[in-house]
Formats: C-alpha cells, structure tokens, sequence
C-alpha cells in the first residue's frame, strides 16, 4: 500500500512539473507549437481545462493554472493525511 501512495504522490508532483512547464512554454513565442510544446499541451490542457471553464483569463493573465497546482498540492497533501504517508 506504502508504494501506491508512494507512486500516486510521485505522479502528482511530476503532472506538476509538467504543469510549470506549461506555464512558461506559454511566456516563450512559438515554443508551445513545437513538438514538445504539443505533447505538454496535450497531457495538460484537459485538467486546465476545467479550470479554465469557472476562472476567466483577466486581460492577458489566465490565473487557472495557478488554482490548478493548487488544487493537485491540496490532494497531495489529502492523500498524505488520508493514508499516514508523511516523509
């Protein structure tokens, strides 16, 4: 059980790395249509999605990725107290 809460919170920090990278693929021209830009989009674009649909961008500023970190840090930190799983 140890290594499932192990590798669910490994693969909730590395969605968020992938989730960073979004963000600053965003403040890059042209870096978000390249190959790699692509495949980010397409891992990460459905969960920012759901955000996207309840905070609208703010002039040039989306704000949704922010809650989205938030969002999977709050089910981190969830699954941790839920299972007794603190390092």
């Amino acid at each position: 059980m140890i290594f499932l809460v192990s590798l669910l919170l490994t693969a909730i920090n590395l969605y968020t790395f992938l989730l960073f990278a979004s963000i600053l693929m965003s403040w890059i021209p042209n870096l978000k249509e390249s190959g790699f830009g692509q495949m980010i989009s397409r891992v990460t674009d459905p969960y920012l999605d759901i955000f996207r649909r309840f905070i609208p961008p703010f002039g040039m500023i989306d704000f949704s990725p922010i809650i989205a970190i938030l969002a999977l840090r709050f089910a981190a930190d969830g699954i941790r107290v839920l299972f007794g799983y603190f390092y």
